[in-house]
């Protein structure tokens, strides 16, 4: 039976993904493939989790759909980036994503690196046109925020303390700042922009950013979890790659009882920092029971 939330996060994904669509245009000509490749890499389905946050947090402060929408698309437009080049045989070397061959199998390595970066620049382009915000301030808080959080002290930074985890064995706290950088920066500025597109107060900011801070590290541990009990055809992709590759997880750190437990705490107490939005955060707090009770 399908939720309440699970109703609401596809109506946002289908928004988010028309837009993106709309966006790449397979042009014609010699780049023509490089649009293929980018259009397959983002219109593949998956949750649209970081877009629906976008346009939650947006609600919250009554912040324009259209901006919101085109601030969302930006968000997914990074993540899809990142899932490409993480796939690539020089990091992750998977085959398959989200149920289908990744960007590098589907056509190859130099087309998926090149995707990729069309990707990444493409996000900041459209959080700098004016459709996306009247006010240059705002449009300018989005892109240093999100440069932050997709950059060398967020995912970027993360990812390459992953690829060091396959030759050094990381403690708790290294491996929580490592998830914190490669999946939590992205969360964060995702539940953090709708308080930016909305102007709201530094405080109301800051609570949307403890909350994320909690959710991405919840999600992480059920990633963790999944990669462990889940299935490739569940999950949509192959599993089992982090323990082969010797990395730490928080499972790996924890055991599967206490993973579990913490997962759930962090949800709780993701869902407590919204507390001062009342019942206009309902699908905030239920993002975060979402994340860690998913089976994909």
């Amino acid at each position: 039976m399908t939720t309440k939330l699970e109703q609401a996060m596809s109506a946002t994904g289908a928004r988010v993904e028309a837009l993106m669509s709309g966006l790449l245009v397979v042009h014609e000509g010699p780049e023509q493939t490089l649009w293929a490749a980018m259009r397959y890499g983002c219109l593949n389905g998956g949750k649209r989790l970081r877009p629906f946050l976008v346009c939650e947090s947006a609600r919250l402060f009554g912040a324009a759909d259209v901006p919101a929408l085109r601030t969302a698309a930006a968000v997914e437009l990074i993540h899809c980036y990142s899932l490409i080049h993480d796939d690539l045989p020089a990091m992750d070397n998977s085959d398959l994503r989200r149920g289908r061959p990744t960007v590098h199998r589907q056509f190859n390595d130099a087309v998926a690196v090149l995707a990729g970066d069309g990707l990444l620049t493409m996000a900041f382009e459209v959080l700098a046109d004016p459709e996306t915000h009247p006010d240059p301030g705002v449009r300018c808080a989005l892109v240093a925020a999100l440069a932050g959080a997709a950059g060398p002290v967020g995912m970027v930074g993360g990812q390459m303390m992953d690829l060091v985890a396959e030759t050094t064995r990381f403690d708790l706290a290294e491996t929580t700042r490592l998830q914190r950088g490669k999946t939590g920066a992205l969360i964060g500025f995702s539940a953090e922009a709708g308080a930016i597109l909305g102007e709201a107060r530094p405080d109301e900011r800051a609570a949307l950013g403890a909350y994320a801070r909690d959710l991405g590290l919840a999600f992480q541990i059920a990633d963790d979890l999944l990669d462990v009990e889940g299935s490739a055809v569940d999950i949509g992709k192959p599993v089992g790659q982090d323990a082969a590759a010797g990395k730490a997880t928080f499972v790996s750190l924890l055991g599967i009882g206490e993973a579990r437990a913490r997962a759930a705490a962090l949800a709780d107490q993701s869902a407590r920092h919204l507390d001062r939005f009342g019942d206009k955060a309902d699908h905030l707090r239920a993002v975060a029971r979402f994340v860690i009770e998913r089976r994909s």
